[in-house]
């Protein structure tokens, strides 16, 4: 299966699995809201240019805005985490570079502590701006701070667990 077929396919579930599942599941807590269709962007190629990764992470952001009626809070939030993830895979990989050893970022290209750290990361990016613009109010900070934890916490146990599920498996690549 091609890249570019995969990836539109990745695209289409998550959007479906966070719009018809997660956000119809009764909420857990008033702190905790789930989301996991941000994975999309964490799990796109090291290859993808930095105008198409902002371009792929606003159409995955309206996307879910087009579904659940938020007018630009997810394109906003998913943009940031697009902007940033270049930088965070330069801090978190060696200077040889697993990008060249491996077409995107899991596990097995990462290591468990470095695709935890980065994931945990983008996602802790993705829901303080999410619920800072969502709430637009500093008046209730502490209300604010304990959603961003939750949801963060619950976002991440969800991203571990899908990535113990489905295992990508991922050729190494070489020079040859």
């Amino acid at each position: 299966m091609s890249n570019l077929l995969r990836n539109i396919i990745r695209l289409i579930l998550f959007v479906l699995l966070q719009v018809f599942v997660l956000n119809k599941v009764p909420p857990l807590h008033q702190y905790i809201t789930p989301y996991i269709y941000f994975l999309f962007i964490l799990w796109l190629p090291f290859s993808i240019s930095r105008s198409g990764l902002l371009l792929l992470s606003f159409i995955t952001g309206l996307c879910v805005d087009f579904f659940t009626k938020t007018p630009g809070l997810h394109a906003a939030a998913c943009v940031l985490i697009g902007y940033i993830r270049p930088f965070l895979i330069n801090l978190l990989m060696p200077q040889q570079g697993v990008e060249f050893n491996y077409r995107e970022p899991s596990v097995s290209s990462l290591g468990f502590s470095q695709y935890a750290t980065y994931a945990a990361v983008l996602t802790l990016f993705h829901h303080t701006w999410l619920f800072l613009i969502q709430s637009f109010q500093w008046g209730n900070m502490l209300y604010v701070l304990l959603k961003i934890l939750g949801s963060t916490i619950v976002s991440l146990l969800l991203i571990i667990v899908i990535e113990i599920i489905f295992i990508r498996k991922q050729k190494f690549l070489t020079n040859t």
